[in-house]
């Protein structure tokens, strides 16, 4: 893909587009997308989109990563802290619910088995930092890979790709509030190891 421009306009123009195709390719996904909306919305030509984004695909990619950038510049990792990590995830799908649906299509149109990255995520930081804590006795013994993607779906529970409800922010701070308690007294007693109920032995 070309590089992207460094001028303050060429970066302004980038940036519409950037913000077009995640709306157009939230809605409509891969395949569904249409370069002709995205102009019309970004303001701009063709010639331009490709120039900077080479192809629709190549776009999509773009937006993926532009997307994925924005929610860990506010999104604090915690190995020690699975449960509020999980908590900040949640306001997260509620700031940003067009990456969920990015992400879902991706899933759909491109990867609807194994890892959704190319790569197996196995030397990802926040997985190494999981088998440290694990090591360390702070979290339940488990595959790190799946006890993350336990969270990640606790977390995701009433994202836009929820089978059940899907929250928006603009509903009622205390029902946000009780998701958050429950959402983060449920990961707890899951990465602690302490999901037995009680009496069991």
């Amino acid at each position: 893909m070309p590089e992207l421009p460094t001028t303050s306009k060429g970066a302004a123009t980038s940036r519409r587009i950037l913000d077009a195709a995640a709306e157009e390719f939230a809605a409509r996904g891969i395949a569904g997308a249409r370069v002709d909306r995205i102009i019309v919305t970004a303001k701009t030509n063709k010639a331009q989109l490709y120039a900077y984004f080479g192809s629709k695909e190549a776009l999509f990619d773009a937006v993926m990563a532009d997307r994925a950038e924005r929610l860990m510049a506010v999104l604090e990792f915690d190995a020690d802290d699975l449960p509020g990590s999980a908590v900040k995830l949640y306001d997260e799908t509620l700031n940003q619910p067009e990456l969920i649906r990015l992400v879902t299509w991706l899933r759909l149109e491109r990867r609807p088995s194994g890892w959704l990255v190319a790569d197996s995520p196995r030397h990802d930081p926040k997985l190494e930092a999981i088998a440290r804590a694990q090591a360390a006795g702070r979290i339940r013994p488990g595959d790190p890979a799946e006890l993350f993607s336990l969270v990640l779906a606790m977390a995701l529970a009433w994202s836009p790709a929820s089978a059940f409800y899907s929250a928006s922010r603009d509903e009622p701070a205390a029902d946000q509030e009780r998701r958050r308690e429950l959402l983060r007294a449920s990961v707890e007693r899951v990465v602690s190891g302490h999901d037995q109920p009680d009496g069991a032995g």
